[in-house]
């Protein structure tokens, strides 16, 4: 499968902190000519560069990362795959176009995490990718997912469940994964924080192969300083 973006409108994650360093680049540079001193002009360069990194990992960073992890699943094709926190369906649409004979069921609130974000503007990602039918979606809280149990063969999700901001609200969150994963499935879960969290409930509840691994500059949000995480695991048969 190719490595490139799918076909498609996926927005920007997390709009509205873009606001912060743009106002911090216009003071740095109102300061500099003010003060006529080039200092400030390095803390400029410093937050661009994060914004930078940041607005890759949103519009092409995800895409080949997550594209690798899919095609390192060894997919038959006929697999189930929910994704929690679809937003737009960046991952959801990569994942249904590598199960043509299969279901990628996307979760989310729709909130605005991510530009646009609605279930009209994820089908239209699928429409445009040729995947729309096999793609659902479905509005609910990663609390109280509305799926059956041990229904999907895959659970992904992308930074996501740092939102959940109470430590017995992520439990729960991975919980529902856990709980909607079939015996021998997979869960792969990345995300900005708490995935020391994640790792320590899923051996927990007792699922196999469970491992946290950093993913990489193409995955940096703000910097090696935030780095995004993937906690994956199996569920034993």
């Amino acid at each position: 499968m190719s490595a490139s973006k799918p076909p498609g409108d996926y927005g920007i994650d997390a709009p509205r902190l873009l606001i912060v360093p743009v106002v911090l680049i216009g003071a740095g540079i109102a300061q500099a000519v003010v003060q006529r001193t080039w200092w400030p002009l390095v803390g400029v360069a410093l937050i661009l560069a994060c914004c930078l990194l940041a607005v890759h990992a949103s519009r092409a960073g995800k895409f080949v990362v997550w594209n690798r992890l899919l095609d390192g699943l060894g997919l038959h094709g006929d697999e189930k795959i929910v994704d929690l926190g679809c937003g737009r369906g960046a991952l959801l649409v990569s994942a249904a176009r590598r199960v043509p004979a299969g279901l990628a069921v996307g979760v989310d609130l729709w909130r605005a995490d991510q530009s646009g974000n609605s279930p009209d503007a994820t089908m239209r990602n699928a429409a445009a990718a040729g995947v729309a039918d096999r793609v659902e979606v479905h509005t609910g809280n990663l609390l109280d997912l509305p799926l059956p149990d041990a229904s999907f063969d895959v659970v992904v999700s992308n930074v996501a469940m740092h939102n959940l901001k109470a430590r017995d609200d992520r439990d729960r969150a991975i919980d529902e994964a856990v709980r909607v994963l079939r015996p021998g499935g997979r869960l792969l879960i990345a995300d900005l924080s708490g995935t020391r969290q994640y790792e320590q409930r899923l051996r927990h509840l007792g699922l196999a192969d469970v491992s946290r691994r950093g993913l990489g500059w193409r995955l940096w949000w703000s910097g090696p300083w935030l780095p995004t995480h993937l906690v994956s695991a199996r569920k034993p048969r």
